[in-house]
C-alpha cells in the first residue's frame, strides 16, 4: 500500500506529510492560520487611545488619510494639532473611561456595528447594528451606553423611516430595546407606530431622557431603566441632551410649517421654571447637542458647500447671540472633562 503524500505551502516552504502524519499537518496549519489571521486583524484594527485631560473627541471630516477617524485636541485650544485615533466611525462618542464608535463595514454585503472601548483603547465588547448609525451616548460616570440606528430610512427629515434603539450597562445589565418598555402620554399607554431615539443619561444609573414618536407627534420622554417605562413630559423635542449639572435639557424643535419639509433649531428647557428657549440659529440643525459647558451647547452642521465635510458650532443657551464656528473639519462632537 502506497503512502499519500500531502503538500502544503507554509509562509512560502513547501511542506511533504506523509501518511498519518497528514492530520498533525492539517491541525499545524490551521493553527498558523489562525495566528496569522489574528494578527493581521490587529493590525488592521487601531487602538483608539486617547490624550489626558480635557479633551473634544470627534470624527474629523478634514480631507486626508484621516478622513473618517475619531480624532481629538484639548479642549483649551481647538486649534492644536489633532490627534488621530485611526479608528473609523460614522458616529463616536466618548469618556475619560470608554469610546463608543458606531460605524459602516463595507464588504459584499454592508453591514454596521457598534464598538465598545475601554480607556485604554482595548475592544470591550462588539455588536451588530439594524440599521444606518445615528446616534450614542454614554453616561457620565460611564456606565451605560446607549445608541440609536435607522431600521429603514437614513434621516429624521423623512416620514418613512424607523428606528431602534438600545440601553446596556458597560459591564453588566442589557436593558435592550426601548421598543420593550411600556411609553406613556397623559397617562395612557401608546402601543402603535412607535419610534424611539437620542438617549441622554441622568446622573443616578436608572433615569434617561430620549425621545419618543407616534402617530406624527414627538415627545420628549423621562425613562426609567429598572422599572421599564417612560413618561412624556414634553411636546416636539428630539435628540435631547442633558446639562451637567441636571437642571436643563436640550433638543432640536421643529419650527417649519410644512409638515414635508422639516426645519430644526435648538431648544433649552428649564425644568425648574418650565421655559423653553429657542436658539437663534438659522441652519437647521439635524444633530444631538452636546454641552461644552453649563452655559454652551456645540452642535455639527453639514457644509453645504463641500460634501462629506462638516463643522463643529458653539451657542450660547441665554439665546442672546448667534452662532460661533468651534471647530471646522469635525462632526459628531463630544467633551471628555
Amino acid at each position: 500500500m502506497k503512502q499519500r503524500t500531502q503538500r502544503w505551502l507554509v509562509s512560502g516552504a513547501t511542506v511533504v506529510v506523509l501518511g498519518a502524519a497528514v492530520t498533525y499537518g492539517v491541525v499545524a496549519y490551521a493553527d498558523y492560520r489562525s495566528r496569522v489571521d489574528q494578527a493581521v486583524d490587529a493590525a488592521a484594527t487601531p487602538t483608539p487611545t486617547l490624550p489626558t485631560g480635557q479633551l473634544l473627541v470627534f470624527r474629523s471630516t478634514a480631507p486626508g488619510a484621516g478622513y473618517g477617524h475619531v480624532a481629538s485636541v484639548p479642549l483649551a485650544d481647538t486649534s492644536a494639532k489633532r490627534t488621530d485615533t485611526g479608528l473609523a466611525c460614522d458616529r463616536v462618542y466618548a469618556t475619560h473611561e470608554n469610546l463608543m464608535c458606531l460605524h459602516t463595514d463595507s464588504g459584499t454585503v454592508t453591514s454596521f456595528t457598534a464598538t465598545l472601548y475601554d480607556g485604554s483603547g482595548a475592544k470591550l465588547k462588539s455588536w451588530p447594528l439594524p440599521g444606518v448609525p445615528s446616534r450614542t451616548r454614554i453616561s457620565a460616570d460611564s456606565s451605560l451606553v446607549a445608541q440609536t440606528s435607522f431600521v429603514t430610512g437614513s434621516s429624521y427629515g423623512s416620514e418613512a423611516f424607523s428606528t431602534e434603539t438600545t440601553i446596556s450597562a458597560v459591564r453588566g445589565t442589557d436593558y435592550g430595546s426601548l421598543e420593550d418598555f411600556t411609553l406613556l402620554v397623559d397617562g395612557t399607554a401608546v402601543t402603535a407606530d412607535r419610534d424611539f431615539w437620542g438617549v441622554t443619561f441622568a446622573s443616578d444609573d436608572n433615569t434617561f431622557f430620549a425621545t419618543a414618536a407616534s402617530g406624527g407627534h414627538t415627545w420628549l420622554v423621562r425613562g426609567n431603566l429598572r422599572g421599564r417605562t417612560m413618561v412624556a413630559i414634553h411636546d416636539g423635542a428630539e435628540c435631547p441632551s442633558l446639562s451637567p449639572d441636571g437642571t436643563k435639557i436640550a433638543y432640536k424643535k421643529n419650527t417649519s410649517t410644512n409638515p414635508a419639509v422639516k426645519h430644526w433649531t435648538l431648544a433649552v428647557l428649564d425644568f425648574a421654571t418650565g421655559v423653553e428657549t429657542r436658539l437663534p440659529i438659522t441652519d437647521s440643525v439635524d444633530d444631538q447637542a452636546e454641552w461644552l459647558n453649563g452655559s454652551t451647547l456645540l452642535y455639527g452642521l453639514a457644509n453645504p458647500a463641500k460634501p462629506g465635510d462638516s463643522t463643529v458650532y458653539s451657542v450660547a443657551i441665554d439665546g442672546t447671540s448667534a452662532p460661533q464656528v468651534f471647530l471646522h473639519h469635525a462632526w459628531s462632537p463630544s467633551v471628555v472633562r
